[in-house]
């Protein structure tokens, strides 16, 4: 069923579509990598930003999931995924000891590719 009573709140998946279904997934990928790495990184500030990003993830998609104000989720979420691209070429290439493309790594390529992939979708649901 695609409608679910948890907490007090109503699921709302019935009204997501195949292109929220992509984002959801980005969104889920760059989440597990961010507390993945987070978490190894705890309890320094970094490891600590990390893990904060991974939970603003899973907690804009519950958010998506109860239908609480979608379009301000997807607008908040651009420049959100946005700072974390930059930040990651500023911290690992341009002030960092790394080279691009050659020290980008599973998780980097992994997660980047899934928040570029999560601002196309974020962009064209606010264009919808």
């Amino acid at each position: 069923m695609a409608t679910e009573e948890t907490a007090g709140s109503t699921l709302q998946s019935e009204s997501l579509r195949g292109l929220h279904w992509v984002g959801i997934l980005a969104a889920v990928v760059t989440a597990a990598v961010h507390l993945l790495l987070g978490v190894r990184m705890l309890p320094s500030g970094l490891g600590i930003s990390f893990v904060l990003a991974g939970l603003g993830f899973l907690g804009a998609i519950g958010l998506v999931f109860v239908g609480y104000r979608r379009r301000t989720v997807y607008a908040v979420g651009v420049p959100f995924v946005l700072v974390q691209v930059v930040l990651w070429l500023v911290i690992n290439f341009v002030n960092g000891p790394k080279t691009f493309p050659g020290d980008i790594g599973t998780l980097g390529a992994v997660d980047k590719v899934a928040q570029v992939v999560l601002v196309g979708v974020l962009i064209a649901l606010l264009r919808a």
